[in-house]
């Protein structure tokens, strides 16, 4: 592959260590394409007011691909630039189907407004939804009143199965009503308006840029990464990978521990 024109990465995982921090080596790497007129993009199932504490660490990130491909924000101004969003009788759908296929799971909606904090509920769950991470920010409402407004992901929380078996119980009664992912092994399945992944998301971003998939060099770590990985110039999966995305990557690189992400760029910059 020639020197990428766009490096596009995942952050937790992949471009963040497991220390949660951006490497030395790896800002480093990032600034110097940058400098050299390389666009850079996170892409990322975060939202977007997880998004300026990594940006912080980089000094040069500025568009990160939000929600896995829901949202387009633009971290400087802390402008949300677009939106895909579940409305509420597709979460009520598809909440009766997670009753379905996982009787007694919990349920959590993320909603954005014009910029990462204007929302004054961004993140709500119901009373049974039990946090995959510590310090969770959410706000506690009823089920009718989480899906009283349009979302851009729904997440649905069985901690005592593997995200894998999850997303295989919901497939067959979701079917083509949204887009089914998760970027956590444990017990934590995101759901994002159908036909919205992050590759969709980075190909708005391309197209705004006059680039094309041929341009881009794309980095992931979990299942939420594949369709990017699959669309990218060259995806690179990293050394920590979940197996699925070891057979669609066009390399396997070192793990998030290891600099994996600033190994491969090193070779242009």
């Amino acid at each position: 592959m020639q020197a990428p024109r766009l490096v596009a990465t995942d952050v937790d995982g992949t471009l963040l260590d497991p220390d949660d921090r951006v490497s030395r080596r790896a800002a480093a790497v990032i600034g110097r394409a940058v400098a050299a007129g390389v666009q850079f993009v996170l892409v990322t199932g975060r939202p977007p007011r997880w998004i300026p504490p990594v940006v912080d660490q980089l000094g040069v990130a500025r568009l990160a691909v939000c929600a896995n491909g829901a949202v387009l924000y633009d971290a400087l101004d802390d402008r949300v630039l677009s939106s895909h969003t579940l409305d509420p009788a597709t979460l009520a759908r598809l909440a009766e189907a997670a009753a379905v296929a996982l009787p007694g799971c919990g349920l959590a909606v993320e909603r954005v407004g014009a910029g990462a904090f204007d929302d004054s509920a961004p993140f709500v769950a119901e009373p049974s939804y039990l946090h995959a991470w510590p310090d969770a920010d959410n706000a506690v409402v009823a089920r009718s009143e989480l899906l009283s407004r349009p979302a851009v992901k729904l997440l649905v929380r069985c901690p005592q199965l593997s995200s894998d078996a999850m997303v295989a119980a919901l497939a067959p009664v979701v079917g083509d009503a949204a887009d089914l992912t998760f970027s956590h092994p444990r017990g934590l399945v995101e759901i994002s308006p159908h036909n919205v992944t992050k590759a969709t998301g980075l190909a708005e971003v391309t197209h705004e840029q006059g680039l094309t998939a041929a341009d881009v060099i794309a980095f992931g770590d979990m299942p939420n990464d594949l369709e990017m990985l699959r669309w990218a110039g060259h995806g690179v999966a990293m050394g920590n990978a979940h197996p699925a995305l070891l057979d669609v990557a066009d390399e396997v690189t070192a793990s998030n521990g290891d600099d994996g992400l600033a190994l491969v760029l090193e070779r242009w910059f």
